[in-house]
């Protein structure tokens, strides 16, 4: 059985998040929104354990890229946090870190179509960066990043797998060092696996092409107890 790479969304919260939203169809499918984009855009994360450089494959996963780039030019990432280490039992310097919105549905933007690896041609290699899900096409701001290959996370017949849209560049250290943090609680696949101090994504940052907001309200932004 492939491991699931469960997305945790606060589905309580979703429909006030989403309600804020207008509805437009391309808000839903941001596939083939990035034409204009550069063929690889980088984006820096800047954490509370360091720097990370991520390369995103805009020509071979369109719509992925273009989805978490909507999350990087809105500064929707600002302020999260990696939550999950899943580490191998049988090589714990090895698996997975995930991080992104977790349960804050007050920065979630609809959820996008999954683009497979067999569409694709990209593979859950050595830094391999993919998106975070539950069901197929429910992916929206949460995100894995993988330590050693991980082939059983990539579509075959039957199962669509992960969408992975790019891999880390630079300072991969920083990655492993997320990897190792003490971790414990969670429940079900993520029992033992939520990081007990969670390592802050400060800011992200794209370094190639121009930043396209969305013109969704940034109601994370709002004091309410004024």
């Amino acid at each position: 059985m492939m491991p699931r790479l469960a997305c945790v969304v606060g589905t309580a919260l979703l429909p006030v998040a989403l309600a804020a939203q207008t509805a437009r169809p391309a808000a839903k499918a941001p596939a083939g929104s990035n034409r204009s984009e550069p063929s690889i855009v980088r984006v820096r994360l800047e954490t509370s354990r360091g720097p990370i450089l991520l390369a995103l494959d805009a020509r071979r996963a369109p719509g992925t890229t273009a989805n978490f780039l909507r999350y990087v030019d809105d500064g929707r990432l600002d302020g999260t946090t990696f939550f999950r280490s899943a580490r191998s039992k049988a090589n714990p310097a090895r698996g997975f870190v995930e991080g992104g919105l977790g349960t804050d549905a007050r920065r979630t933007l609809l959820s996008i179509p999954i683009e497979p690896t067999t569409k694709t041609g990209l593979h859950h290699i050595d830094g391999a960066i993919s998106m975070a899900r539950s069901t197929p096409d429910s992916a929206t701001g949460n995100f894995s990043i993988f330590v050693g290959a991980a082939p059983g996370f990539d579509a075959r017949p039957g199962n669509p797998g992960y969408a992975v849209f790019g891999r880390v560049i630079g300072n991969m250290a920083t990655v492993k060092t997320i990897l190792a943090e003490s971790t414990g609680g969670g429940t079900g696949v993520m029992k033992g696996q939520m990081i007990l101090k969670p390592v802050i994504i400060r800011h992200a940052v794209r370094l190639d092409g121009t930043p396209k907001p969305t013109k969704f309200p940034r109601t994370w932004l709002f004091n309410f107890a004024q």
